[in-house]
């Protein structure tokens, strides 16, 4: 029996029906019609022989064989992926399409100083940003989604190379008058009835905790915000405590608030900001030239800012 080889488009498709699990969402993930998809995987099962996907009125299924076979898609997707950047990477470095997750407790910081910047200095270049939590991320980067993140470390984020960027210090953010006297804030000075932390998924509030050392801390958390906007706001009305990293202050975020916030005095009170990327990927310079570009930004907007360069590898970036 000959067995004729899946194109790209149609190992697109397949990775796409997975993803969203409907054939309206795929088709627009893939920009075309539903009848375009639809008629690719049929092409597809076709030429291989075997049914991939279940199809009912309500749900979408995919086959024992289906799921191997989208497993290995995604690989192969991301290998064609490599081969075209392997030959962009020869050409003008950042230029073209770049897709680059960052995670929400980094994004709304940094990115609107840094974008006009880069701009500037790379016109050519077409970043396309993804904000997603540190998990979400790491995923989306091993299916070849994303080319490179913006990640908080310690973060086990699988087989990934990166370049670190600056420490982030974090700070206890307090309703106005209830911060303990002192430059810096003891651990043991936190009440933890009266801790508010992100929900999970944010790899912040793990960085938190692990810097107070404090288990009952997660235990006794009062409330779990979606975003460090929402708990700042929780804060200012008196319901609680939390924790803010120095971008965020300094990106205004206290602003109009009457929150006090004091840094936390732990050895562990700081975030590693690292831009990280697919070992195997061909253009580890080009990342190593944006990673120098963002560290250079981010002493202009904070003088004093812990940037790290040369970039030493330390054992907490990859916890």
């Amino acid at each position: 029996m000959t067995v004729h080889l899946p194109t790209i488009k149609q190992l697109q498709y397949l990775v796409a029906l997975r993803e969203h699990g409907h054939f309206g969402r795929a088709a627009d993930a893939c920009f075309v019609t539903q009848s375009t998809l639809s008629a690719g995987l049929r092409e597809l099962e076709a030429s291989l022989g075997v049914v991939l996907v279940e199809r009912t009125r309500r749900i979408v299924r995919f086959t024992a064989l289906g799921e191997r076979i989208a497993d290995k898609a995604v690989r192969v997707l991301r290998e064609a992926d490599e081969l075209a950047e392997l030959a962009r990477a020869e050409g003008k470095p950042l230029h073209g399409e770049l897709r680059m997750g960052v995670i929400p407790t980094i994004a709304p910081f940094l990115l609107p100083a840094m974008l006009p910047k880069l701009r500037s200095e790379w016109p050519s270049l077409k970043l396309y940003l993804r904000e997603e939590t540190s998990q979400a991320a790491c995923e989306a980067l091993h299916r070849g989604q994303l080319d490179c993140v913006l990640l908080a470390f310690p973060f086990a984020c699988g087989d990934a190379d990166f370049a670190p960027l600056f420490d982030d210090r974090l700070f206890v953010a307090f309703p106005q008058g209830e911060a303990p006297a002192g430059e810096t804030v003891e651990v043991d000075a936190i009440d933890e009835k009266r801790m508010l932390l992100l929900e999970d998924g944010h790899c912040l509030k793990d960085h938190a905790l692990s810097a107070c050392n404090r288990p009952e801390l997660r235990a006794h958390a009062a409330m779990m915000g979606t975003s460090l906007h929402t708990l700042v706001q929780m804060v200012d009305n008196g319901l609680g405590v939390t924790f803010v990293p120095s971008m965020a202050i300094e990106a205004g975020i206290l602003d109009g608030t009457h929150v006090d916030a004091k840094p936390l005095r732990s050895d562990h009170g700081f975030r590693h900001v690292a831009l990280i990327w697919r070992r195997s990927s061909p253009r580890e310079n080009e990342f190593q030239l944006l990673a120098s570009a963002l560290r250079r930004i981010m002493r202009e907007l904070i003088p004093d800012i812990a940037a790290i360069e040369p970039a030493p590898k330390h054992e907490a970036l990859t916890a």
